[in-house]
């Protein structure tokens, strides 16, 4: 029977089970590039039969790592929660086979933005950090690079994109997207409803659908803004909907949230969402299949960000299977557009084809 401690597998019963020595088993581990395929495969089969599980205080202690990738998230939950859960579930999955976990935590003030950081890093807890909600000027950034911590956010460092590594959805791509949809609908006076200027990512999916418009020979359309709250989202829809007799046929949103706000507001006005205002949103969030009609939103492949941003950080940690990159580099992903009943064709006035884009259809 193979040797353990306490009930527990060790790395030298995991070495006589696959019938290899203590350092292969270690190379394996952590450096699984220079065995052979068929050898990685022996010792991953002793490990999984004898549920061997590396003790991280021991490794810690002996390499001065940690193996843990640091993630700051809002201690209060917001209405688009649910993008950030998903991106949390691929990201940990995707650190776990790497060899890494995510730890997760929350400041106790936000108005503290760096404390969550500095403890870590002065307490050695942590290896790397991935950043979210990335902003211009962003602090975070600068603390960190000055400490020489790696890092991967996941959006843009608006204004400082060449200085550090991200990785992020292309918003622009994903509201264009909406526009080609709608003017394949037959839609030509088409709205846009977005976060007030200053915000990086809302300005940016605005340029989208600005873009599209004048692919289109379009003139732009009427827009609004408001922040991320329903009663705000239904006032400033209320707005674009009553606000002069040629009424929008159609509406882009910057958020699922707002897009909501707009499925009210035509309620209250007795119009039909789809039938006689079109309404897209954007993160495809549980809020859009679950509202009536259900919402065409642009999906972020927040799994492929995930595994783009593990990439990255694969090439920044220690004990990295290959030379670290010599630059900051960025990833732009694109999204889909998940097609709903809140924008079909109107039966009088467009057929259902696709757009050029062939976003997702769903049955709702």
């Amino acid at each position: 029977m193979a040797q353990t401690i306490d009930g527990r597998a060790t790395l030298e019963s995991v070495a006589r089970e696959a019938r290899v020595s203590r350092q292969t088993v270690s190379n394996a581990l952590h450096r699984p590039q220079v065995l052979s395929p068929d050898t990685l495969v022996r010792v991953q089969r002793a490990i999984d039969a004898l549920g061997y599980r590396p003790n991280r205080n021991a490794q810690s202690l002996r390499t001065g790592e940690s193996r843990l990738i640091g993630l700051r998230v809002d201690p209060v939950p917001t209405l688009s929660g649910g993008v950030l859960d998903r991106f949390l579930h691929a990201l940990a999955e995707g650190s776990r086979e790497h060899g890494y976990q995510l730890l997760v935590f929350a400041p106790q003030s936000p108005d503290d933005e760096l404390s969550g950081y500095r403890d870590l890093l002065t307490t050695m807890t942590v290896d790397a950090f991935v950043l979210t909600n990335t902003h211009q000027g962003d602090p975070r950034l600068g603390f960190l690079a000055e400490r020489g911590t790696p890092v991967v956010s996941f959006g843009r460092p608006w204004g400082a994109e060449d200085d550090h590594h991200w990785v992020d959805v292309d918003g622009a791509a994903g509201t264009h997207q909406a526009v080609d949809h709608l003017v394949a609908q037959g839609h030509r006076r088409i709205a846009f409803l977005g976060w007030p200027t200053g915000s990086d990512v809302g300005d940016d999916r605005r340029a989208g659908w600005a873009a599209a418009l004048r692919a289109h020979g379009l003139p732009a359309g009427p827009e609004a803004t408001a922040a991320e709250a329903l009663d705000l989202a239904r006032a400033a829809a209320l707005g674009l909907l009553t606000g002069s007799a040629d009424r929008p046929t159609a509406v882009v949103c910057a958020s699922d949230v707002l897009a909501v706000g707009v499925l009210h507001a035509l309620h209250r006005l007795g119009l039909r969402a789809g039938a006689d205002v079109a309404v897209t949103g954007f993160d495809d969030s549980p809020a859009a299949s679950l509202s009536d009609p259900a919402l065409s939103s642009v999906r972020q492949p927040l799994e492929q960000v995930a595994a783009e941003v593990v990439r990255v950080l694969g090439a920044l940690l220690p004990r990295r299977p290959m030379p670290p990159p010599e630059r900051p580099s960025g990833v732009l992903v694109e999204p889909t557009l998940v097609v709903r009943e809140s924008s079909r064709a109107r039966a009088t006035e467009a057929t259902d084809r696709p757009p050029a884009q062939h976003p997702t259809e769903e049955n709702a």
